[in-house]
């Protein structure tokens, strides 16, 4: 069986397509969705639209939280935006998606979360260290992770890093993200940056055979991230043209 991982699509309905298109080349048996849907200066309601009509397996996200919840100076310009343009209906979608999910694959448990299973803001793999995202070491993982019930694997986003981790003999697969290839976190002490260093969509396919992971694919994906970033611009986000069309956040 495969699996096809989708994260921290952050609005970015072109990308998103983009990467549905090619999960469709590849005799993919699921996807599933690991939240952060909408919030960006691009496409939140189209966005919203095209999820909801998959009916995809799908987790909540930090963002997806404060659309719905946060209020006055915690609600982030994003955030504000996709609250506008989304409708009713989608805005109780999003407020419904669960914090953790699980599922089978092939007779493999998997847990799917946006962050930790406990916390939908906290880096799971990572740790911030002078300004940028650093790999967190195997005991903090397993902390962070907490009773998985059993599962073998384990689905994250969050931190928009493809990185794959063996703690414990638990697998553990973030696929990067979909929409949003680099971001600069302000938020102190601990201000930092996340960025991959190209404007591909990424996404994650992982094939199980016989209850046990057999492969892990990392897959970037090009797209019209011109017209990504154009629509940004339209919005006046600098800082998202730049990480839209360099996948660099300085």
């Amino acid at each position: 069986m495969r699996i096809a991982i989708i994260a921290d699509i952050h609005g970015n309905l072109l990308a998103l397509e983009a990467v549905l298109d090619d999960i469709a080349s590849r005799g993919v048996d699921l996807t599933v969705n690991l939240g952060d849907c909408v919030s960006g200066p691009l496409w939140p309601a189209e966005t919203a639209s095209r999820l909801m009509a998959l009916d995809l397996p799908t987790v909540r996200g930090n963002h997806d939280r404060w659309v719905v919840e946060a209020e006055g100076e915690a609600l982030y310009f994003s955030d504000k935006l996709a609250r506008e343009q989304l409708d009713a209906a989608q805005r109780v979608w999003l407020a419904a998606l669960p914090m953790q999910r699980d599922i089978s694959c092939g007779g493999l448990a998997v847990r799917l979360f946006h962050a930790t299973p406990t916390d939908d803001n906290t880096y799971l793999m990572e740790d911030a260290r002078d300004g940028r995202l650093v790999q967190s070491d195997a005991a903090t993982v397993t902390a962070r992770l907490g009773d998985l019930g059993g599962a073998g694997l384990a689905l994250c986003g969050h931190s928009h890093l493809p990185r794959l981790l063996v703690i414990d003999g638990v697998t553990v697969v973030n696929p990067g993200s979909v929409g949003q290839p680099a971001y600069s976190d302000p938020t102190p002490p601990d201000a930092h940056v996340s960025e991959v260093g190209s404007p591909h969509a990424r996404y994650a396919v992982v094939t199980v055979r016989e209850g046990s992971l057999a492969s892990v694919d990392f897959v970037a994906v090009a797209y019209d991230w011109e017209a990504a970033a154009a629509r940004a611009e339209g919005y006046g986000r600098a800082d998202w043209v730049r990480g839209l069309r360099t996948g660099f956040a300085k």
